[in-house]
């Protein structure tokens, strides 16, 4: 079985796709792990804040099966395959790790690397991973996190069965 961490997030109806993300992941993940939900402000460009959480599963499954079912999923809530990077969106499923991976492939770069310079990536996998070693660094998240600078970009905890 491999550890898999997802960031989620979404600023279009965030807390409708965000529930629907979930509910999705754990029928074919049993046993997920889910973060709390932060809100923070868009980067990268002008919009709606977004909700942002992580979450955690073991699988069988190969990476590219991953990828897909996180693209079905990313579909279910509405959007588009050829969304833009850097725009509002219903749902962003991003592999922040996939057990000890550490590679370039066409299909994803792993560990992620925003994951050590985004604090809506990075907090929510302390919440639910924080004694994980990063597969780089070989610092524990709750020690990554504890020398995350947070002060450059806010976030705030929220309860996803709020509107």
């Amino acid at each position: 079985m491999t550890g898999v961490y997802v960031a989620a997030g979404s600023n279009v109806q965030a807390h409708a796709h965000l529930r629907r993300a979930v509910e999705e992941l754990k029928k074919k993940f049993p046993g997920l792990r889910v973060s709390q939900a932060y809100q923070n402000a868009a980067v990268g460009f002008e919009g709606e804040d977004f909700i942002n959480l992580v979450a955690g599963f073991e699988t069988n499954l190969s990476l590219e099966r991953v990828i897909d079912e996180l693209r079905r999923i990313e579909s279910l809530c509405g959007r588009a395959s050829n969304a833009p990077k850097w725009a509002p969106r219903s749902m962003d499923l991003d592999i922040l790790l996939f057990g000890d991976l550490v590679a370039t492939l066409p299909s994803a770069t792993l560990p992620r690397p925003d994951l050590l310079k985004r604090p809506y990536m990075l907090g929510p996998l302390a919440d639910i991973a924080p004694e994980l070693l990063h597969p780089v660094s070989k610092k524990s998240i709750r020690q990554l996190w504890a020398e995350f600078d947070r002060g450059a970009h806010a976030m705030h905890p929220v309860a996803l069965d709020s509107e």
